[in-house]
């Protein structure tokens, strides 16, 4: 190879590598872009925010000595948690209230706990046990429970069985908000029989949610709900336990429920609502025919 074909021989490898090099830092830039803005904030109320992005919706207490947190989503999210809390504070996250044991839910505690408190339903703390769950919460309660900082008062609550039987309802009087964790859903809930779940516990503790003085409610995933919202949850589980029972009473096979139980009048059994129909459906078909017989 003579010298001006060298020459340009590498040249062109120079160059080649210039591009390779530049659209991987461009690739790891995007990548690491990305990562960090999974997640975004906005106000509820004065005082209460709300953390949206995969998975469940986080509830954020500021106080005057610090800030509490309703759930903490995944592991990989806990900076960007921590960050999206700095820009509305500059107080320190103080507890996180778990209101269900799901990794959607409570992936972050590890890192939270060298820093914070996290406190469960003793039931969800016995589920992340079993689960081989990491950042298990080191206070737990059984039927109710208050978190006193900064002169705001944080309730919680374990008022029946629902999406598993740990969940917690944590209730801000002084706004009169609840956060309800997957007990109340956007678009389909998912009864988790593995860990407790029941349908006909639902109701009962939906009635008991609605029984509390509130007129906002931040849902485990999905938009802010208003009061009528989430009467309106609690009246389609009713409808849809109503539908099953009709359904299995008059000869519907446990293979078919899934197909049978779809109504256009019932959103959650839409195909599109995929959650409920297939990861609560057998299940649901087991309880309802127990109760039946």
């Amino acid at each position: 190879m003579n010298l001006i074909k060298k020459n340009r021989f590498l040249q062109k490898i120079t160059q080649s590598f210039f591009v390779v090099t530049m659209m991987t830092a461009l690739a790891v830039f995007t990548s690491h872009s990305n990562a960090q803005n999974r997640l975004s904030i906005a106000e509820v109320k004065g005082g209460l925010h709300m953390i949206t992005g995969p998975g469940g919706n986080i509830g954020v207490r500021i106080t005057s000595e610090g800030v509490i947190l309703i759930d903490d989503k995944f592991p990989q999210d806990f900076d960007e948690i921590q960050s999206l809390v700095a820009s509305v504070s500059d107080l320190p996250v103080r507890y996180v209230i778990n209101t269900h044991h799901h990794g959607d839910h409570s992936g972050s505690n590890a890192g939270f706990l060298p820093i914070a408190e996290v406190i469960a339903h003793k039931n969800a703390r016995e589920n992340m046990i079993r689960g081989n769950q990491d950042g298990l919460p080191r206070i737990v309660y059984s039927g109710e429970t208050s978190v006193f900082l900064g002169g705001v008062e944080v309730q919680v609550y374990h008022l029946g069985r629902g999406h598993t039987n740990g969940d917690s309802v944590v209730y801000f009087p002084d706004l009169k908000t609840v956060h309800g964790g997957d007990l109340l859903h956007g678009t389909a809930p998912f009864i988790d029989y593995g860990n407790g779940g029941s349908s006909h516990g639902w109701v009962g503790t939906m009635n008991n949610i609605l029984a509390i003085d509130f007129d906002t409610a931040i849902p485990g995933h999905g938009a802010v709900m208003n009061r009528r919202d989430v009467l309106n949850f609690r009246n389609q589980m009713e409808a849809v336990r109503e539908r099953m029972t009709s359904l299995i009473r008059n000869g519907l096979e446990s293979d078919d429920a899934p197909d049978e139980i779809i109504d256009e009048g019932l959103s959650w059994t839409q195909a599109e609502n995929g959650l409920f129909m297939q990861r609560s459906i057998p299940g649901f078909y087991e309880e309802i025919s127990a109760e039946i017989d």
